[in-house]
């Protein structure tokens, strides 16, 4: 069982620009060329900030397009805000705040042996790197470059670094890097 923060960025870092658009993601390719799909089947509770969670609000349409629904995960999902969220109905959403530490442990539980996933933004992962608690970081890098934006991983980690494991191509938009945080 791993907790893994599996995301997408642009060449110079940045998940979403500076308005939380991820517009510039979806002409880089189709989702089922990547490894998702391996990786959404091995993963059993997922932790999403605010901004990813209302993006998915504001764009239930689109989500559903891609992937048949508005909202398209069956496993539990953990919403970390300080404010209140409309729910998804049919959704299993819980709305939480505070240390990721305690969420952590509620998550692991509801898992089982499969994996947690951080699906952003990347401070809410680098508070679990804070915590200890991130095993792994599989970055689709894509094509582009955005100018500003929200950062990829808004922290400085220097030493130990994170451990290559793996490079990937996939089509001609992304590259995939997977890290073992140490």
């Amino acid at each position: 069982m791993k907790t893994q923060y599996y995301t997408a960025t642009s060449l110079d870092g940045f998940i979403a620009t500076e308005d939380d658009s991820l517009d510039w993601l979806f002409p880089l390719g189709d989702v089922n060329d990547t490894s998702y799909p391996a990786f959404i089947a091995e993963v059993g509770a997922l932790a999403m900030g605010s901004s990813t969670y209302e993006w998915m609000l504001r764009h239930a349409d689109k989500v559903a397009a891609e992937t048949g629904s508005p909202w398209p995960y069956k496993q539990p999902v953990w919403i970390f805000s300080s404010r209140e969220l409309p729910v998804i109905k049919g959704a299993d959403t819980r709305f939480v705040r505070g240390d990721v530490r305690p969420v952590h442990a509620e998550m692991r539980e509801a898992a089982g042996a499969k994996n947690i996933w951080i699906v952003g933004g990347g401070d809410l992962a680098g508070q679990f790197f804070d915590a200890g608690l991130l095993d792994e970081l599989i970055v689709q890098v894509g094509s582009v470059t955005l100018g500003k934006g929200k950062p990829l991983f808004p922290r400085r980690v220097t030493h130990p670094p994170f451990r290559l494991v793996s490079v990937r191509q996939v089509g001609t938009g992304f590259a995939e890097l997977r890290y073992e945080v140490r």
